[in-house]
């Protein structure tokens, strides 16, 4: 032990007089920190994680590849190694000084760029800072013995720089330290992979962004400490004094033995890309910490306020401050986005979708993917400003991953809250959707879609399994149809035990109505919100009172009322929306538009045309429950025929106020007050300070046009401003 304490006490003195060692441990490093910081606008946010990431892992580079490969090959060359041959010291001692001293003098600069990012950029200190310690300094002792392997295995400094750089190179350009992951094609992703850096990127910005451990990333530590243990022993074993003592040019294969562990986990990821998915999500962070302050414009703020022209500071994904004049840019560190004359809202939440529907007619059914549907229509809700719906039927497993990828920051699209399997009865509402297919899909189909509760008992035990399966709440079908299309009904007693048990599993219950009879039974089972209420009578004026009383939400779902009404006469004029002709899938409406003229499509008009149905009788049930003072909430029902994905909400909007309700009112219905329904109003529905910060910023007034929600300029997810281009081309 004393002649390793020895030797590092020596090389320790050494290193600290050589100006070069100090040039690049510190000046170097600062330099680049400083110049990068202050060309991206640091102090606002986002790119300082980015800029302390890439600083750390050019030290861990230079420190493993310069200092101590060419290090190691120049003191050979100097005959330095010759002289400690006489003495009565082994390589190890020799090595693991040069992997002690590396250490000790390059942590100083981690230190002290941790501390100008904090201090000076306002980087949130590292939570789990010893993690972050602790990654940073194996990163850097691992990548020491990989160039003492490098050392080991070339036979000039000439050699020693060609190998240098073809490793250094890669590691640096791919790693996604300098350039990110997401701007490179799927296939170099992969490649990147293979590279240890990848890893210690991933790792760097999951502790500063995420909060992370080092137990989330247990696999590269394993590596990073295996590729320490192996080039140690292999460094010990091809130790050479003096130069004149040469190897064979197949010792250069010891490099690749060395990174043989990254080349295992490069290869796993190959397969599962779980690192991938996890630098989008880090970079997603990333962009969402950044400082924007957003001046000037006319806030509503969701619970029906309006400021006519304010301010939000937005910083680290939250609204941090919301203010009621307009505030000079000069006082904050952050990007000024000027906004005089366009309105700021929450982000639009549409309460009622089906998102396996396709809204038109869909291309061959061999080249539907269930998951890159819902993947692409929670992309166009995003691009048309609504950042949250609630699939109201959709099967669960489909939505769990996408809902994940989305929650996760590895995709951008809308929130997704669903419902899980709809509850109805054998042959009832619902069921007629699967009436086309072959016994054992359709009988798969209903399986997977729906629960046809056979008595109360079942029904409260698969409540119980539709929480488990990660819905939020339940939803219950009553209606039983009109004369020509009528459908069994779901039993009272029945409901009454779902119910039940959704109360107990804290889900609110939400019930498909088509008359009065059917609002009647809901209000009797005290739902939390009635979807659809009736379009084929009035509701009378003691069930909307009892509506309001009890607080149960009306959602009347116009536009897919309207939509059916078009269809009936032939006339599929919500085809012809700007953001409908912007966002649907390629060829849906040129396959719809022909599709209506179809044996198929008659039969269904047929059916409609006979239909008592009105979309006057449901706008002025809409109307009458306002008055009434029953809380509202928007949903568009979209995925049905005629109303493709993402534009339902606007149109459900204009319908509202042609039906008479104010503006505001139509407004908090698709902001804070859907978000109260959801369980969700702490964090999104309504402008507020320490909200997160999903908003809409639109051109012109919807308070007096409400068409105007349509006119969009800038979505904010999270903190993140949106690109809209670019949410169809992820992958």
């Amino acid at each position: 032990m004393r002649s390793y304490l020895a030797f590092i006490k020596a090389t320790l003195k050494l290193v600290m007089r050589d100006r070069l060692v100090l040039f690049f441990n510190y000046i170097l490093p600062l330099i680049f920190f400083v110049v990068f910081a202050q060309s991206f606008h640091a102090e606002r946010g986002g790119a300082i994680h980015q800029i302390l990431t890439m600083v750390l892992i050019l030290g861990v580079l230079g420190s493993g590849f310069f200092g101590a490969g060419m290090r190691a090959v120049q003191e050979r060359e100097t005959n330095i190694l010759r002289r400690f041959k006489v003495a009565p010291i082994t390589p190890l001692p020799i090595l693991v000084a040069s992997l002690v001293t590396g250490w000790l003098s390059y942590l100083p600069s981690v230190l002290i760029v941790l501390g100008i990012a904090h201090f000076y950029y306002r980087m949130p200190w590292p939570e789990n800072w010893l993690s972050l310690l602790a990654l940073q300094s194996l990163g850097l002792v691992a990548f020491r013995s990989v160039g003492l392997i490098i050392a080991s295995v070339v036979n000039s400094m000439q050699e020693s720089q060609i190998v240098i750089q073809l490793l250094y190179l890669p590691m640096l350009f791919l790693s996604g330290a300098t350039f990110p992951v997401d701007a490179f094609p799927g296939w170099l992703q992969i490649v990147a992979q293979y590279l240890p850096t990848s890893y210690l990127y991933t790792g760097l910005q999951g502790i500063l962004l995420q909060k992370d451990t080092l137990r989330e990333h247990t696999a590269p530590v394993l590596a990073l400490l295996t590729t320490l243990a192996v080039s140690l022993f292999i460094s010990v074993k091809l130790f050479r004094w003096e130069k004149d003592e040469t190897v064979a040019p197949s010792a250069k294969l010891w490099i690749g033995a060395v990174l043989l562990p990254f080349l295992l986990l490069g290869s796993y990821q190959a397969y599962t890309k779980e690192n991938v998915s996890k630098a989008k999500a880090v970079l997603r962070e990333m962009r969402r910490n950044s400082a924007v302050l957003i001046r000037g414009p006319r806030i509503f703020v969701g619970d029906g306020r309006v400021i006519p022209a304010g301010g939000v500071l937005v910083q680290n994904g939250k609204i941090v401050e919301v203010f009621d004049s307009v505030p000079s840019e000069k006082d904050f560190r952050a990007e000024t986005l000027e906004a005089q004359g366009k309105t700021l809202l929450p982000g639009l939440i549409d309460f009622h979708v089906h998102l396996l529907g396709p809204g038109g007619v869909a291309d061959s059914d061999k080249n539907f993917q269930p998951e890159d549907a819902v993947q692409r229509a929670l992309a166009a809700y995003l691009f048309c400003g609504v950042t949250a719906v609630r699939s109201a039927g959709d099967t669960p497993a489909i939505l769990s991953r996408p809902q994940a990828r989305i929650a996760r920051g590895e995709l951008l699209g809308a929130e997704l809250f669903h419902s899980g399997k709809m509850f109805t009865v054998a042959g009832g509402h619902g069921t007629q959707f699967f009436e086309q297919l072959p016994p054992g899909v359709r009988q798969l189909a209903e399986r997977e879609t729906l629960f046809l509760p056979a008595n109360a008992a079942q029904a409260r035990q698969q409540v119980r399994e539709n929480k488990a399966a990660g819905a939020s709440a339940t939803k219950a079908v009553l209606e039983a149809g009109f004369a020509g299309m009528l459908f069994p009904r779901l039993e009272v007693t029945i409901l009454r035990a779902i119910a039940e048990e959704s109360r107990a599993q804290g889900l609110p219950l939400t019930v498909h109505t088509g008359d009065k009879r059917d609002v009647s039974d809901a209000l009797g089972v005290q739902a939390a919100s009635i979807e659809h209420g009736s379009a084929r009578e009035l509701l009378p004026s003691e069930t909307l009172q009892a509506l309001a009383k009890q607080r149960i939400y009306y959602d009347p779902t116009l536009a897919v009322i309207e939509a059916l009404e078009q269809l009936a006469s032939g006339k599929p004029d919500l085809l012809d929306s700007s953001l409908v002709q912007q966002v649907a899938p390629e060829g849906l409406i040129d396959r719809t538009r022909k599709a209506l003229t179809s044996p198929a499509i008659e039969e269904r008009r047929q059916r409609l045309l006979a239909s008592p149905t009105k979309l006057k009788i449901a706008m002025e049930n809409l109307r009458r429950a306002w008055e009434a003072g029953v809380p509202l909430v928007a949903g568009s029902d979209a995925g049905n025929l005629l109303l493709v994905h993402g534009p339902g909400i606007h149109r459900e909007l204009q319908l509202w106020v042609k039906a008479g309700i104010p503006a505001t009112v139509a407004l908090q219905a698709a902001t804070l007050n859907a978000a109260r329904l959801l369980g969700v109003d702490h964090r999104i529905g309504a402008i507020r300070k320490g909200n997160d910060a999903t908003m809409l910023l639109v051109d012109g007034n919807p308070l007096e046009e409400i068409a105007a929600t349509e006119r969009i300029s800038a979505i904010f997810f999270r903190g993140e401003r949106v690109t809209r281009a670019g949410l169809f081309k992820q992958e």
